[in-house]
């Protein structure tokens, strides 16, 4: 008896232990997020290092526990990068801004579009920009190409080839595994089916990929020209040239790079650039104090500035698609309302960036948009994509604004139905018996496959969700739906050519956006504040999906180029049947 109570007694004592442990590690972290949290005073002659490492995101999210485990920040987010350069421009103790360009992985053109905009208004303050890599891709050189000075290893490689979609197709390996879809569709260009069913793309839709692909090829060609000085036709030779392989030297003598250094050479370079002797400490000004500078606004009124991004779905995913970003359309539509009622609230910015998702989810954010709507100005501001179910629920906003490389339009609606029944039946032997009352009672059902009677009935279904998509985006953008129609029929569009087609208002980025919300709501001044509020970091740190995160990031950074046809897979049984999605997975490399 008395050795149980021994053991009973060191049991409870570890457990008292290890929850006082626990309670010590939470205290410890908020410890450690609140003592970082105050402002830091910048020096003078400063340069603000911006390191271009990781996936760009839209907008940042903080993530104690991977902190707390030494893995750092892997993400690069929009909203924090263009904040802080708007910052550092308007900070005169900060006379240039230092590129590390490392292995970075942007979300789209649209987004680089955003960023390098700002560098250009950095420098118009009469300050410089040095950027420095061991290898260049495409994405960190169009950054680049702004800098008063572009540095590269004497080894290094610059990668400008051009540019392709890849688009892939899963008949096949569904095929595999006995799985097969039944599609209905409305529109010619609206491709999403194809990569299910098909082993390569129709000719619409083949028209609409090399339109935007060779759209947004242009748009860096002529930007890089402008800045470096270079004939857009001598960028295309270098391009078809193949340059990643190249003698270094060439990158200078063709003016794509300035000098060939060694990375412990760049501090003398910038040095010169302060203007400060060999032998002095350069003042750095990292991400991190950026960030925790006094904002550059306005006093004045409240203008909500609402993130929307990721795929629209009707409710929170769990298990491994749990991490990925999503547009609940309940959440966003009670968001929306929300900000309907707040009367400090006087115009709202809806920033999307989506390449679509469930149709159901989307009108329902319609609908709490016609409600904000009619109490206050909205504007939305299109980011890397705002497409199919992206541009439903943007299409009622009062002006929309989006980038020049933005992918956006493609207004079309499908219906996607797996076929399950060869899976079942054939390779795993599951056999099936039927009693039913009415005619189509097993619809449904994983042991058949939809019948002719039913895809009839499924057609008329998604014509006339077709017809409603239509119809909402005639209403918002006080178009005939004759209009409507023709440049619908599922295709995308570049940002740069959906203005031409009334589809979209002006050309630029959140900045734009925001001044013109200001100017409908007649505002003299103003300031934007985003929403929705951000989780508290020491919460969110224990939430489920923090976990799934976690393991969503370290899935995609194993499995490299086969993640994202390894999470189709995965997800089949969970997406919405009816939806308007963008063509694909691009694949734009």
């Amino acid at each position: 008896m008395n050795f149980l109570k021994s053991v009973l007694a060191t049991v409870v004592g570890i457990m008292v232990f290890g929850a006082i442990m626990f309670l010590f590690l939470i205290f410890s972290m908020v410890g450690m997020i609140a003592s970082g949290s105050g402002t830091e005073s910048i020096k003078d002659n400063s340069v603000f290092v911006i390191s271009l490492n990781g996936q760009m995101t839209e907008r940042s999210e903080t993530d104690p526990l991977s902190m707390f485990l030494g893995e750092g920040n892997t993400s690069v987010a929009l909203d924090e990068l263009v904040a802080n350069i708007k910052k550092a421009r308007e900070n005169d103790d900060i006379k240039g801004i230092y590129l590390d360009c490392g292995v970075f992985e942007q979300d789209s053109y649209a987004s680089l579009e955003e960023v390098r905009r700002q560098l250009l208004d950095f420098k118009k303050k009469g300050k410089w920009i040095v950027a420095y890599a061991d290898q260049y891709s495409t994405g960190t050189y169009y950054l680049a190409s702004v800098a008063d000075k572009i540095l590269i290893h004497e080894q290094g490689m610059l990668d400008w080839h051009g540019m392709a979609a890849s688009p892939m197709f899963l008949k096949d390996a569904l095929a595999k595994f006995g799985i097969k879809y039944t599609v209905t569709k409305v529109g010619k260009y609206k491709s999403t089916p194809e990569m299910y069913t098909a082993d390569g793309m129709s000719e619409p839709n083949r028209e609409q990929v090399t339109a935007y692909v060779q759209g947004i090829w242009n748009n860096i060609v002529a930007d890089v020209a402008k800045s470096r000085k270079i004939s857009e036709e001598k960028l295309n030779e270098y391009a078809d040239s193949f340059m990643l392989f190249n003698d270094q030297k060439t990158y200078v003598s063709s003016k794509m790079v300035d000098k060939l250094v060694q990375r412990d050479q760049v501090k003398d370079i910038v040095k010169e650039m302060l203007k400060i002797d060999k032998d002095d400490e350069i003042n750095k000004v990292s991400m991190a104090t950026m960030t925790k500078q006094d904002a550059v606004e306005n006093d004045g009124e409240e203008i909500a500035v609402y993130y929307a991004y990721g795929d629209i779905v009707d409710e929170v995913a769990s298990g491994l698609s749990g991490g990925a970003t999503q547009i609940v359309g309940d959440r966003v539509a009670e968001d929306l309302l929300a900000l309907a009622e707040d009367d400090d609230v006087k115009a709202v910015v809806l920033r999307v960036n989506s390449g679509g998702g469930s149709a159901f989810a989307s009108e329902k954010m319609w609908q709490a948009l016609k409600k904000l709507k009619a109490k206050k100005p909205v504007v939305a501001s299109m980011g890397g994509m705002a497409a199919s179910g992206g541009y439903y629920m943007s299409c009622l906003a009062n002006y929309i604004v989006a980038e020049k490389t933005t992918l956006t339009g493609s207004i079309g609606i499908f219906g996607m139905f797996p076929d399950f029944s060869q899976l079942l039946t054939e390779k795993l032997g599951v056999k099936y018996d039927m009693i039913k009352t009415n005619e189509h009672a097993d619809f449904g059902v994983t042991s058949r496959s939809i019948n002719d009677d039913e895809m009839a009935i499924l057609d008329k279904y998604i014509t006339r969700g077709y017809d409603l998509f239509l119809t909402r985006v005639s209403e918002g953008r006080k178009m005939k739906k004759d209009a409507v129609n023709e440049v619908a029929q599922g295709r995308v569009w570049l940002g740069q050519d959906a203005i031409k087609h009334k589809l979209v208002d002006e050309l630029g980025g959140i900045d734009v956006a925001v001044k013109k919300a200001a100017e409908l709501a007649k505002l003299k001044e103003y300031h934007p504040t985003t929403y929705p509020v951000k989780e508290d970091p020491t919460l969110k740190m224990f939430a489920e999906k923090t976990e799934n995160g976690i393991l969503d990031g370290k899935l995609k950074e194993t499995l490299g180029d086969f993640y994202t046809p390894f999470m189709l897979i995965n997800d089949i049984n969970n997406q919405d049947r009816i939806q308007a999605r963008l063509p694909y997975i691009l694949n734009i490399k």
